[in-house]
C-alpha cells in the first residue's frame, strides 16, 4: 500500500492587502490579548473587567496618578525613540538601558561639577554631555559591528550590564553621599540641575513631544531619512546608490544612543534628582516593545508608549489596592506583544494547504 503523506500548510508572502484589513488585524490582535489576559486573570481569581477598571483608575484616576503615568511615559517614549532610529536601519540595538544610564552619568557629572552655575547654562551642559555620552557608549557595539562583525544585539545587550554596574559602584562607593545616614545613595543634585515644572509635570514632556516631531521630519523629509531607511532595506543597494555606508550607519547610531542618554538625563533631573542603580526600572526593555509596537513611527511611538505607562503605573495601584503583584502587569505586557505580533504575521504571510512534509 502507498504511503499517505498528509498536505501540511505551507506559509507564503501575501500579497499587498488593504489599510483597512491591516487594521482590522491589529484590533484583533489587541482583542484577543485582552481576552487572554482576562483569562489568566481570571485563573488567579480575580474579576479580570475589575482588574481592568483599576488599572485605568490607578494610571488616569486622579491628578497625582496621571501625572505618574506621564513621568513613566516620558523616559520610555524617548528610549523608544532612540530604538525606533537603529531598528529603521536593521541595526538591532537592545542596549538602551546602558546608554540611559551613561547618559544619566554624564548629567550627573556636571551637575556634580558646576552646582552653583545658572539653570539656563547647566541645564543644556547636562542634555549635551547625556547625549553625547548615550552616543559613545552605542558607538562601541557600532564599532565592533563595522570592524570585526560582532553581532550588535549581543554587543549592545552586555554593554547594559556594565553601565549598569558602573552606577552602582559609584553609588556603593566613590560617589557615596557620606550624610546618607549609612544608606547607599548618591548626594541629590542642586535645584539648578533639577528641570523645571511645566503645567503640573516636569518640562520633559515638552522636550518628548519637540524630540518626536524633529525626528518624524529628519526620516520622513531629509535624506539622511532616506538613506537610514535604504539601508535598512539593503546595504548592496545603499552602496551601489553610491551611498556612503559606514557614515549612514554611525550617524543613526549617535542619534540612537544619544536620545537613549537624553531620556536618562531627564529621568535623573527632573524625577530622581540624583543618580541611583534603579533609575531605569526597566525600561530600557520595555521601549523594545513599545518600538516594535509602533511600527517605527514616531508620533505613535508617543501614544504606544503613553498605554504601557498606565500599565506599568496601574500595576503598582494594583499592588497597594488588592495587594495584587504589580508584575501582573508585565504579564499583560506580554500577552500584548504575542498577540499583536502574531497580527503582524498574519498581515504578511498566508498559510495554505499543499507540499509534503
Amino acid at each position: 500500500m502507498p504511503r499517505i503523506v498528509p498536505l501540511m500548510p505551507r506559509i507564503v508572502p501575501r500579497e499587498e492587502s488593504s489599510p483597512l484589513r491591516e487594521n482590522g488585524l491589529r484590533l484583533a490582535g489587541v482583542l484577543a490579548a485582552l481576552l487572554a489576559s482576562g483569562l489568566i486573570i481570571l485563573i488567579l481569581g480575580y474579576n479580570p473587567l475589575d482588574i481592568y477598571g483599576r488599572i485605568i483608575a490607578g494610571s488616569l484616576g486622579t491628578a497625582y496618578r496621571l501625572r505618574n503615568t506621564i513621568q513613566k511615559a516620558i523616559p520610555l517614549s524617548v528610549l523608544s525613540l532612540g530604538t525606533l532610529v537603529a531598528f529603521r536601519m536593521k541595526f538591532w540595538n537592545i542596549g538602551q538601558e546602558g546608554q540611559f544610564y551613561m547618559g544619566a552619568y554624564g548629567a550627573s557629572l556636571m551637575a556634580f561639577a558646576f552646582p552653583s552655575l545658572p539653570a539656563l547654562l547647566l541645564l543644556p551642559l547636562m542634555f549635551i554631555t547625556a547625549l553625547a555620552f548615550g552616543a559613545a557608549w552605542a558607538m562601541i557595539p557600532a564599532f565592533l559591528k563595522a570592524r570585526f562583525s560582532v553581532s550588535e544585539t549581543l554587543a549592545t545587550l552586555m554593554l547594559n550590564y556594565v553601565a549598569a554596574k558602573w552606577v552602582s559602584y559609584l553609588q556603593y562607593g566613590p560617589w557615596r553621599d557620606p550624610a546618607g545616614s549609612g544608606f547607599p545613595k548618591i548626594a541629590p543634585f542642586s535645584p539648578n540641575a533639577v528641570l523645571p515644572g511645566l503645567l503640573g509635570v516636569h518640562a520633559g514632556w515638552l522636550i518628548t513631544i519637540v524630540l518626536s516631531l524633529a525626528l518624524w521630519f529628519v526620516l520622513k523629509k531629509t535624506r539622511l531619512g532616506y538613506e537610514i531607511d535604504v539601508l535598512g532595506e539593503s546595504e548592496a543597494t545603499a552602496r551601489y546608490a553610491g551611498m556612503h555606508v559606514l557614515r549612514i550607519m554611525f550617524t543613526a547610531i549617535v542619534i540612537s544612543g544619544g536620545l537613549c542618554g537624553i531620556a536618562g538625563m531627564m529621568q535623573a533631573s527632573a524625577v530622581e534628582r540624583s543618580l541611583s542603580e534603579q533609575l531605569s526600572g526597566g525600561l530600557g526593555f520595555t521601549a523594545v516593545i513599545t518600538t516594535w509596537l509602533s511600527r517605527l513611527s514616531p508620533p505613535v511611538v508617543l501614544a504606544v508608549s503613553f498605554l504601557f505607562s498606565m500599565l506599568i503605573q496601574g500595576g503598582s495601584f494594583l499592588q497597594s489596592s488588592l495587594q495584587i503583584p504589580a508584575s501582573i502587569s508585565q504579564v499583560l505586557q506580554g500577552i500584548i506583544i504575542f498577540f499583536v505580533l502574531g497580527s503582524e504575521f498574519f498581515i504578511r504571510y498566508r498559510l495554505v494547504r499543499g507540499g509534503k512534509s
